[in-house]
């Protein structure tokens, strides 16, 4: 079985799709990004994107060049994920979700509907990002030109997971199996295994043993 493409779906030269891909209505697959002259994105060429097998760009979703798209992966409406994103197998992307330039999803990760994935941020394996979380890369917001050395995403450990419209400050690390309470906003790290709430976020008590991975 080769790829299924929708007649209004644009599919550009280079890539490579996998066995079983899906390309659904008006979704776009290997766009070239415009970048503003001030942009603190790499600018060198892209290769082309490749899609793994059996995943589904689904109605409206766009997949830059340069992005490599694991097997059996779930791209969902309007969602959209920029150049130099590795995403692992298995890994959903919600709906409207924008996934950033240099980002790296791992494996079995769900990334639920609008949620801000900035740039420079790594995801390990079975992540889970509730609807609406926002993270962040930039302390100086754009002033200065000492934020090009320091511009760093939020890093988040294997199998933490992130509660609905939180907001993770620039270069935060969620360590493995933590959770994050919804509406929290993360100004410091969070240690592994335990559970965060507030603004600013504070610990309040270990996850318990039977929600451990």
């Amino acid at each position: 079985m080769s790829a299924e493409i929708h007649p209004s779906a644009i599919v550009h030269r280079g890539t490579v799709l996998g066995e079983g891909v899906k390309v659904l209505e008006h979704a776009v697959v290997g766009k070239q990004p415009s970048l503003s002259p001030r942009s603190t994105a790499k600018k060198e060429p892209l290769p082309p994107t490749e899609i793994g097998d059996w995943t589904i760009v689904s109605t409206g979703a766009i997949v830059f060049a340069g992005s490599r798209i694991g097997a059996r992966v779930i791209l969902g409406d309007q969602s959209c994920v920029r150049e130099r994103v590795v995403v692992g197998d298995d890994v959903v992307i919600g709906r409207g979700s924008l996934v950033e330039n240099d980002t790296t999803i791992g494996p079995r990760t769900k990334i639920q509907a609008e949620a801000y994935i900035t740039a420079y941020c790594e995801l390990e394996e079975d992540v889970f990002i509730a609807p609406c979380v926002v993270t962040t890369n930039d302390n100086f917001m754009g002033r200065t030109d000492q934020r090009h050395e320091l511009i760093k995403g939020p890093t988040i450990r294997r199998g933490a997971r992130v509660g609905g419209g939180a907001v993770l400050c620039p270069g935060v690390e969620i360590g493995e199996e933590a959770f994050v309470g919804a509406g929290a906003v993360v100004t410091k790290d969070v240690p592994a295994r335990k559970l965060v709430v507030g603004s600013p976020a504070r610990v309040i008590r270990d996850v318990p043993d039977e929600e451990l991975l």
